[in-house]
């Protein structure tokens, strides 16, 4: 295979967090942040089951009592918001699992062969069974999409490629409330470690590959 040819026997796509409590915030500008994303990352949905691809879903799956969360010491919070150094550390998680947050979005609802992949930090591999799942069906290329682009694409990409993962990354069906933080990653980060590409163009190099 060359790098503008998928083969969707061997291939996997990983939808990362696009889940309720994400996407479908009652924040106009998360909303409209995400209208874009979501009609992209159903197209490649789309493109991928015209192939029999594998589709996978990382979702956030953290306790209600913060019990498997990270308790982390930093300088900030995740939108980059200091945190004074005398400020005991707050501890709330964005999704709770078994809640209606922590559950994919109607527009890419799962299918009963597909892999739903329950995760408690940034990686979708880290002490997960996505790694097991994708050998297990001799996967060695894996699409990425969803969000944030900066925080679980990114620290799941540094994962597969340590991995030995062929990456390719959905840029139009990634998004990061920082808009420099995810052009940063798919101009000058990610194209070090795979192929950064377009949903169309992706569905594109699909189409080639079971075609050839």
């Amino acid at each position: 295979m060359t790098a503008d040819i998928l083969d969707p026997e061997k291939t996997a796509i990983l939808f990362f967090d696009m889940l309720n409590g994400h996407v479908k915030k009652e924040d106009p500008k998360t909303i409209e942040r995400y209208r874009p994303v979501v009609a992209a990352a159903a197209e490649l949905m789309q493109g991928a089951r015209a192939h029999n691809v594998m589709v996978a879903y990382a979702h956030a799956n953290h306790r209600a009592d913060n019990a498997t969360s990270a308790h982390l010491i930093r300088d900030t919070n995740n939108r980059l918001k200091p945190i004074p150094v005398d400020q005991p550390p707050e501890f709330k998680p964005i999704v709770s699992g078994g809640t209606w947050e922590s559950q994919v979005i109607n527009e890419l609802g799962p299918r009963e062969e597909d892999y739903l992949i329950p995760k408690y930090r940034w990686s979708a591999f880290y002490q997960t069974y996505l790694d097991l799942a994708l050998r297990s069906r001799k996967i060695d290329t894996l699409i990425v999409a969803g969000g944030s682009t900066d925080v679980g694409v990114a620290s799941t990409a540094f994962s597969g490629r340590d991995m030995d993962y062929n990456l390719v990354f959905a840029r139009d069906a990634c998004s990061s409330p920082e808009k420099d933080n995810h052009d940063q990653f798919m101009d000058r980060i990610f194209p070090r470690m795979g192929r950064v590409r377009s949903v169309a163009e992706i569905v594109a190099m699909l189409d080639a590959g079971a075609n050839s």
